[in-house]
């Protein structure tokens, strides 16, 4: 079966970006082809298979390109990782847009809502979201959270029974040559005994890098490191926070941490916090971040306010000591990108084996 996948935007250290790619190379391993619909960023070389590009820089101008190149002529079935006018499926991966809107007034000053409610990329979001779950009771909606499901149905009356929860899936960590994790340390100028705290992402504001730098001045010797692009203005001082810049292979960074901080203010399931965990790294993060939905308390990590900065520090020192590695390991491979795909393909209703 030949299933197209939609999605607008590219960032070489975006979740949903390798979520996409582990997604196709699954379904390729289940029997299935999977052609991609994109904007015109996404750079060459990065898509295995058919890639069709889609014309329009905004929200709106892309779910009206989708529509000019006639998705449906192209595939079996049109599952959107996007909001757009028309698709088969919708995987809410990005979450509710409108519920992003209100968590975030809670952390800033109330004219920069009344600025943002000015700007036309968030009126299409907007008017895109209505369509894409109020629209047409047969299309199936995936959520990649709990927290996300609840969203949906408080915010468009949609029933709960047309929410699938499925949480993100991640293939098999790569094995990690015994001492590099002193090696990697070594490159990057780091003590052997320096408790080392990992943030990695893009959006900043969103994921409360701010919060992270300033508990790192709060504790005793923490160096943070900063997986991601993002804008810097704005952003607290600090001489023990080093920017890395976008890393695509996370998996020896992960290995040379001590802690993986997200103090995120909204995160519909962080791929980072899971591919930490799969690294035996504690994690502290929100209950924004729908992954905190799987952490089991006492070996997984912390759950904190994003902006409590105090409390955060405190998490960094209470998780200094790492004897939970493997238990961590262990509980990760629980949430793989087979299963997940498993998952998808029956609420879809495609085969796991292509005929």
């Amino acid at each position: 079966m030949k299933i197209g996948l939609v999605r607008r935007g590219y960032s070489g250290s975006g979740g949903a970006e390798r979520y996409l790619l582990r997604f196709a190379a699954a379904l390729g391993e289940a029997g299935h082809e999977a052609v991609l619909f994109a904007s015109e960023d996404w750079p060459d070389g990065v898509w295995a298979g058919e890639l069709i590009r889609v014309r329009g820089d905004g929200p709106r101008d892309f779910a009206d390109g989708l529509q000019a190149v006639h998705p449906r002529e192209h595939c079996d079935l049109v599952f959107s990782l996007e909001r757009v006018w028309k698709c088969d499926a919708y995987r809410a991966g990005d979450g509710v847009h409108r519920a992003w809107l209100e968590r975030r007034r809670a952390f800033e000053a109330p004219w920069k809502g009344w600025f943002r409610g000015m700007q036309a990329k968030h009126r299409e979001i907007l008017e895109l979201e209505q369509a894409v779950f109020a629209g047409n009771e047969k299309r199936q909606i995936i959520a990649n959270s709990r927290m996300v499901a609840g969203e949906i149905t408080k915010y468009f009356d949609v029933p709960p029974e047309r929410v699938n929860v499925i949480y993100n899936g991640i293939p098999t960590p790569k094995i990690v040559t015994p001492g590099r994790r002193a090696e990697v340390r070594a490159e990057l100028g780091l003590a052997a005994e320096q408790c080392v705290v990992l943030f990695a992402g893009s959006g900043w504001e969103r994921k409360g890098l701010r919060y992270a730098i300033e508990a790192i001045k709060l504790t005793q010797g923490a160096m943070l490191l900063v997986a991601g692009r993002g804008k810097r203005l704005g952003l607290p001082p600090s001489e023990r926070t080093r920017f890395l810049d976008s890393v695509e292979d996370m998996t020896e960074l992960m290995e040379a941490s001590d802690i993986f901080l997200l103090p995120t203010l909204y995160d519909p399931f962080s791929n980072a916090s899971l591919e930490a965990l799969a690294a035996g790294l504690p994690v502290i993060t929100t209950a924004a971040n729908g992954f905190s939905e799987i952490m089991r308390e006492g070996i997984d990590g912390e759950v904190v306010d994003p902006d409590d900065v105090r409390s955060i520090a405190e998490a960094i020192e209470e998780w200094r000591p790492n004897p939970l590695r493997e238990e961590r390991r262990a509980g990760a491979r629980r949430y793989t990108i087979e299963a997940n795909v498993e998952a998808t393909l029956a609420v879809l209703g495609v085969p796991l084996k292509s005929r």
